[in-house]
């Protein structure tokens, strides 16, 4: 890294650490720009120089938050025994955490961050490399995926080649099982449901197993009865 690159990252650290201290102290919906700027010493338009909107700030403060979900999702994809299994447990341990921390994975995965949102999380990592150490190598590239609809497939992908799931069913599945978690995480942030993180993510994970344990015979009937 030449010096440009080294003070870039440093003013960039000084920036996201703050934000995340402001998560942590008052809550994501307490951030703003000047808060952030008094907190780190400086002022707002600096800020401007390195992140291009607010919304950047708080995704990449909220990644912060995520290393203890990247360090277990290792530990509960190797319980499983085949592919569906690991897609199953990958899905079990996602539900643990985002239930937990429901805003930060919103920040994360859902939130509108503009364009090119997979370089947003090359950057992180340029920057926080050490939040990687743990991880396995075949693991990494599914993490580097922003896109839960793409983190998921790459599972899917691997059950289908191993012939546990079949091709015609891959994309329903992945976009069934999305659909309910974020159903699910909507509801907690907009105080529709008012269960416990525990709960919430036992009650998802029953519905994503069934879609996964039945999709092949629901969509094989619903083809059947469409081609009659």
């Amino acid at each position: 890294m030449n010096k440009k690159e080294i003070k870039m990252g440093r003013m960039w650290k000084y920036f996201v650490d703050a934000t995340a201290e402001i998560i942590e102290e008052e809550g994501l919906e307490k951030v703003t720009i000047r808060k952030v700027a008094d907190k780190a010493g400086y002022n707002s338009a600096t800020i401007y120089q390195y992140f291009s909107e607010v919304s950047h700030l708080i995704f990449f403060a909220s990644m912060k938050f995520l290393k203890s979900y990247t360090d277990e999702v290792a530990v509960y994809i190797e319980k499983g025994t085949n592919p569906v299994e690991k897609y199953l447990l990958a899905w079990e341990c996602f539900c643990q955490h985002s239930f937990k921390q429901p805003q930060i994975f919103h920040a994360v995965f859902i939130m509108d961050l503009g364009d090119q949102p997979e370089k947003l999380l090359e950057d992180y990592y340029k920057i926080y490399p050490s939040d990687l150490v743990n991880i396995p190598e075949e693991l990494k590239t599914t993490l580097f995926q922003r896109n839960v609809s793409k983190r998921g497939r790459s599972f899917l992908e691997l059950a289908l080649r191993e012939g546990y799931i079949k091709e015609e069913n891959v994309d329903a599945i992945n976009e069934l099982t999305i659909l309910v978690w974020q159903g699910m995480l909507t509801n907690i942030l907009n105080n529709r449901k008012s269960y416990e993180p525990q709960t919430a993510a036992k009650v998802t994970m029953i519905y994503i197993s069934e879609i996964v344990n039945h999709a092949n015979l629901f969509l094989l009937n619903k083809l059947d009865h469409a081609n009659l």
